[in-house]
Order: structure tokens, then C-alpha cells, then sequence
């Protein structure tokens, strides 16, 4: 699973553990992707156990639904973060080298740097 759909599903496993009364018109507005992606996601979740899904009647008759954690589901929902924020720990270090290799190639060898050196201790010493 790339860092893109890790964080698709922490995303909506976080929202679902928050709100399990959401449309899913409402969850795919929130996390900024189609309302097929979204219903292809839940669906998912559903086949493997992670969410349940229950179909009522509300008093106007339209049909609703609400998205339940099953346990599986909350635990699936921290490994899922530990994983993706680890991907985005990779990806934030690799940042970080892009800059400090740009800040040497704009800066020249010799020449003053675009960045203090305090920037670039900062991006050393975060982590």
C-alpha cells in the first residue's frame, strides 16, 4: 500500500472512530476525494472486517447508514497511523535533504546560503 492510500485509510478509519453517523457524501467532501473512492474504500473495509455497516429507515423514509469500528477495525486503525507516519517521517528526512542540497547548490560553495545557519540546524535537529 503506497503512502497515498495509507493515508486514505487512516483518514477515513480516524473519521469513522470520530462520527459513524456521516454520509459518505459528507466523509468524501472531508477528506477531498470522489464519493466512488470513497464507497470503494468503505466497501473494502467492510469485506475485511474493520467496519460494520447498518442500513436503517429514519422517519422520512430515506434510507441511512451508520459506519461502525468493529475492533478489528480500531486496530487496524493504529497500525495503519504507525505505518503511514513513518512513511511520512521517510518522506520529511528526504525533504530535508533536498533542502540542505539546494540551499549548497543556489549558495555556491563559498557564497552566503539562503538559509541562516539556524534553519539549517533546526532541520538538523528535528526529527
Amino acid at each position: 500500500m503506497n503512502t497515498y492510500e495509507q493515508g486514505i485509510r487512516y483518514r477515513l478509519l480516524k473519521i469513522l472512530s470520530e462520527d459513524s453517523s456521516l454520509t459518505q457524501r459528507e466523509m468524501s467532501r472531508r477528506m477531498g476525494i470522489s464519493l466512488g473512492k470513497l464507497n470503494y474504500c468503505l466497501t473494502e473495509l467492510a469485506k475485511r472486517g474493520f467496519v460494520k455497516i447498518h442500513r436503517f429507515k429514519d422517519s422520512s423514509n430515506k434510507t441511512k447508514y451508520m459506519y461502525l469500528l468493529t475492533p478489528r477495525g480500531m486496530e487496524e486503525k493504529t497500525r495503519v497511523a504507525m505505518s503511514f507516519l513513518k512513511s511520512k517521517v521517510k518522506e520529511y528526512e528526504e525533504i530535508k535533504r533536498q533542502i540542505k542540497e539546494l540551499s549548497v547548490e543556489i549558495e555556491g560553495k563559498d557564497g552566503e546560503g539562503i538559509f541562516s545557519e539556524e534553519v539549517l540546524e533546526a532541520l538538523d535537529g528535528v526529527s
